[in-house]
């Protein structure tokens, strides 16, 4: 399978922790690689700018002092994800800090991110680029990406609508890179799904914003806990594109989950939100249908040590 050589070795289980607005800080960051996972946050939630780099050179020398006191462990590399999008008026000044701290993975969504793909093959480092759909994928390999994330129908955040099924097989039909799958997993027995699907990394957020180290409330986590799949719900309001949301969170704000307005395309904001004084992420609280299998807040280390044995038993349990 095609999955970079730099994570090869490094993973316990091919996952990538999906980076999150607000939830994913440095501490769950380095929670995450420690237990043998790659962990990723948005550039954005490090405020002001020169936050990020407070945060790169923090998990940059903890992971080599980690590293160097467990030899024998699988420590994984972490990412960055940087929005290429007019909005994002940080872009240059990000990806500048991300070349100088030589992050081993950036995580592009929205434009085809052609520049970051430059900047950060010039260091030796990977590009995993987000789309919903084969034509987004297309236009993300012809600009030389090194995997292509396929976030599909209930995944948290800014979600497609196409199932895996069909998705992953389209992507893999014209790609011959890493595919990254994401949407609804939760357990280990989804990661091997996830491969036995045609990718080679799932890629997990809601799952771990109900973690010791995620950075969210705990009526957030407790939300997560007492939600269903169909308490997910599907709308571009809050930031101009269309992403998933808990109905509770929706409906403590006075909104009516299932007459949500049309959102107003002249006030996009992809980042904390735009079309209302409510914020998604902050108000809104975002999540994917995977909250169905989700059933206790715990560390970080201690659902990866789980999701591991699920994975081990679902592949024992199908050969």
């Amino acid at each position: 399978m095609p999955i970079p050589a730099s994570l090869q070795d490094n993973l316990r289980l091919p996952v990538i922790g999906a980076p999150m607005f607000i939830v994913s800080t440095p501490a769950l960051v380095l929670a995450q690689c420690k237990a043998g996972i790659v962990g990723a946050f948005p550039a954005l939630n490090a405020r002001p700018a020169s936050q990020l780099d407070e945060w790169l050179a923090q998990i940059t020398e903890e992971l080599a002092a980690h590293r160097r006191a467990n030899p024998r462990a699988r420590v994984a590399p972490f990412a960055v994800n940087q929005i290429v999008h007019a909005s994002n008026d940080r872009l240059q000044h990000d990806v500048a800090s991300c070349v100088k701290y030589r992050v081993p993975i950036v995580i592009t969504s929205l434009r085809p991110p052609a520049e970051v793909v430059a900047a950060v093959h010039g260091y030796g480092g990977i590009v995993f680029h987000d789309v919903i759909n084969l034509r987004h994928a297309e236009k993300a390999a012809a600009q030389g990406v090194d995997g292509i994330i396929a976030v599909c129908a209930g995944a948290g955040g800014h979600a497609g609508v196409l199932s895996p099924f069909a998705l992953v097989k389209q992507i893999r039909g014209i790609y011959p890179g890493a595919i990254i799958l994401s949407g609804a997993m939760s357990t280990g027995a989804d990661v091997l799904a996830a491969q036995a699907l045609g990718a080679d990394l799932a890629y997990l957020g809601t799952r771990f914003i109900a973690t010791v180290e995620g950075n969210a409330s705990p009526a957030y986590k407790q939300m997560l806990i007492d939600s269903r799949a169909e308490d997910i719900v599907y709308t571009s309001l809050f930031s101009g594109v269309a992403g998933n949301y808990l109905r509770g969170s929706v409906a403590h704000t006075g909104l009516d989950p299932d007459n949500l307005p049309e959102a107003d395309k002249t006030k996009m904001n992809f980042g904390t939100g735009g079309n209302t004084e409510l914020k998604a992420w902050k108000d809104i609280w975002s999540a994917g249908q995977s909250v169905s299998g989700i059933h206790a807040v715990e560390t970080v280390d201690s659902l990866v040590s789980r999701m591991e044995r699920e994975y081990e038993a679902a592949r024992t349990g199908i050969c």
